[in-house]
């Protein structure tokens, strides 16, 4: 057998092995979730990282003290949010939002976002997770 048909071999069989990666990394929803705690906050976006498998929002959320905590919030995949019309543009730093989803199970400053509303009104299905109450798929 060639090199050059060996090289191609190994070259397929890396690439496929390499797109199995990102599967064996995404976790369900009740992993890291909790269905029974649902959250609704609003607050100012400090950060939006739109990466694989899943995108995360941060936002600064005032508390009935008056104090600020910065919430984190687990979005859908990069892709998916630009099909739905979310890109850093349309989220930044800044922006008044509000976020209806789960709080994560450590009880940490944490959660899964399945409805996002943005400044301008529109509310967007953000979560990626099939198996997340309220996210239907295809969503």
């Amino acid at each position: 057998m060639s090199k050059k048909i060996q090289s191609v071999k190994a070259l397929a069989l890396l690439s496929i092995l390499g797109a199995a990666l990102p599967a064996n990394a995404h976790h369900a929803f009740s992993a890291e979730f909790d269905a029974e705690k649902p959250v609704e906050l609003k607050g100012s976006v400090t950060k939006l990282e739109l990466v694989n498998p899943h995108s995360w929002l941060y936002l600064d959320v005032k508390q009935q003290d008056g104090s600020v905590a910065n919430w984190g919030f687990e979005f859908g995949a990069p892709f998916n949010l630009k099909q739905k019309g979310i890109t850093k543009a349309s989220l930044p730093v800044g922006s008044e939002i509000s976020i209806q989803g789960f709080r994560a199970k450590n009880g940490k400053n944490f959660g899964y976002a399945v409805t996002t509303t943005l400044a301008d009104g529109r509310s967007v299905k953000t979560g990626g997770a099939q198996d997340a109450p309220g996210q239907a798929a295809g969503q």
